[in-house]
């Protein structure tokens, strides 16, 4: 029974050894579903103990329009969507790499004008491929002076602002 993290990355390396044809992460997705769990994200943070990774909840109003911003320009995908009933709000968890938000349209979940502050590898990169998408409402700009590193800061339709940043070497 594989009780660490390190022990069950052993296991998808060994795995990987006896199937060649097999990636990295296909090998960790299996092992994660041995285990029990959806996916390595999930298995790699339980495994891990102590506190998960913290998920923003953002409140929105107005699905499409979360949409178009959150999935057709900052290339966010949907993982899972949830109503109680049709018509009633929808609470929504999306995802870009690492970096999962969950959008909600119920009273009390999140509060409008929120920021989320977000790490990333390459701020300039993320700002040629958010300019290239030419967004009728969006022209970010990456502030090179900013505490934290060089960053960039994109504004939603319900005034939340997600923050990228390129953490500055020490």
């Amino acid at each position: 029974m594989i009780l660490s993290l390190p022990e069950a990355k052993r296991a998808a390396r060994a795995l990987r050894a006896a199937l060649p044809d097999l990636s990295h992460s296909q090998a960790l997705e299996i092992v994660a579903h041995q285990l029990g769990h959806r996916d390595w994200n999930t298995a790699a943070a339980r495994l891990a103990g102590g506190t998960g990774t913290a998920v923003p909840v953002l409140r929105v109003f107005d699905v499409p329009s979360a949409h178009e911003f959150y999935l057709d320009y900052l290339g966010f995908g949907v993982e899972w969507e949830h109503r109680f009933e049709p018509g009633l709000p929808l609470y929504t968890r999306i995802r870009r790499d690492h970096l999962v938000v969950d959008l909600s349209e119920h009273h009390g979940d999140g509060t409008p004008g929120s920021c989320v502050w977000v790490p990333v590898t390459d701020v300039h990169a993320l700002h040629h491929e958010l300019s290239a998408k030419n967004h009728p409402r969006q022209r970010p700009c990456v502030d090179e002076h900013a505490p934290g590193g060089p960053t960039m800061t994109v504004t939603d339709p319900f005034a939340n602002s997600i923050r990228f940043c390129q953490a500055a070497a020490r």
